[in-house]
């Protein structure tokens, strides 16, 4: 049977930060996939138009490549108190997207009615980040 341990959890959570992260690398070159343009790809993923430009997204990438780093470093019992605030920090954020994803999903966040958006965030964005979140708190309730 499959035991979501800490190393496992923090492996799980460093795994999806650090595949997010490169993701926006990869749109900061100007690339659009899974979308055919940047105004598509702006619609599924946010549900609005804004700029995937590298101002834009190195930023985020930089973020969650060091979430990823700091959540992995935390299972492996390194860092200290450090670690396990910023793995802490790691699921509130993922928590309150979460929570967000709610909204949305019940309509008292909007998005437009023709983005691919609300089918996105109700299959796939907010459960993921609900499952992550549980599974970056549960590591930061362990100590380093």
């Amino acid at each position: 049977m499959f035991e979501l341990t800490p190393r496992r959890a923090g492996q799980a959570v460093a795994a999806l930060l650090a595949v997010d992260g490169l993701i926006h690398v990869y749109w900061a070159t100007g690339a659009t996939w899974p979308a055919a343009d940047s105004r598509a790809l702006s619609l599924a993923v946010l549900g609005l138009e804004a700029s995937f430009s590298p101002s834009a997204v190195l930023p985020l990438a930089a973020l969650t490549l060091t979430g990823a780093g700091v959540v992995y470093a935390h299972s492996r019992g390194r860092g200290g108190r450090l670690t396990r605030a910023a793995t802490g920090a790691v699921a509130a954020g993922l928590a309150v997207r979460g929570l967000a994803g709610l909204g949305w999903a019940t309509g008292l966040l909007t998005s437009p009615p023709d983005s691919p958006f609300y089918a996105l965030n109700l299959a796939l964005y907010t459960p993921a980040c609900a499952a992550f979140a549980w599974a970056a708190a549960r590591l930061a309730l362990t100590p380093a």
